[in-house]
């Protein structure tokens, strides 16, 4: 009887040992299987989002461009002689443009959506703070009044350009 179960252990012990490396093998087989797949699958989701990404920040960047105040002022001329309709007028169409550009912010970073909106809001506040300026009593001289202020610190989507570029950059 304590040969039978000698000769038993001699028998299993074996087979024990390479089942739980086969088992080991396989299930480390398994696992980097599911990493290669999932590899691939976020290389091609990669690939078909990268071109739309770069496009998102096309559009920020013209978006930027355009609501320059010196492109936006050359480019918006008043209707009237009246300062307070050409501001609602450079606001409005500024405004126009952000929604235009809306759906953008999914393809950017929050960083950079939030740095866009802030240019956006310091380039309405300096139309409004302009206007509000003693010496603005036409739409002309709001316009002169605008570009002046330009002349001694640049314009607020200058920052916010500047940050997509380098977050493009990053990208490659």
């Amino acid at each position: 009887m304590e040969q039978q179960l000698l000769d038993l252990l001699m028998y299993s012990v074996p087979a024990l040992i390479t089942g739980a490396i086969a088992y080991l093998f396989f299930r480390e087989h398994v696992e980097n299987e599911n990493n290669r797949r999932n590899f691939l699958i976020t290389k091609d989701l990669q690939k078909e989002a990268f071109p739309t990404r770069l496009q998102a920040y096309e559009r920020m960047s013209l978006f930027l461009e355009r609501i320059a105040p010196s492109k936006l002022l050359t480019r918006i001329h008043p209707t009237s002689s009246n300062n307070e309709d050409y501001e609602n007028l450079l606001i409005a169409t500024i405004e126009q443009e952000f929604e235009h550009n809306l759906s953008q912010q999914i393809y950017v970073s929050d960083q950079c959506w939030s740095i866009i909106m802030a240019a956006k809001n310091a380039t309405i506040q300096l139309i409004r703070k302009a206007n509000m300026n003693d010496k603005t009593d036409t739409a002309n001289k709001l316009r002169e009044v605008v570009l002046t202020e330009l002349m001694d610190r640049p314009a607020p989507s200058n920052a916010a350009l500047s940050f997509i570029k380098e977050e493009v950059a990053e990208l490659w």
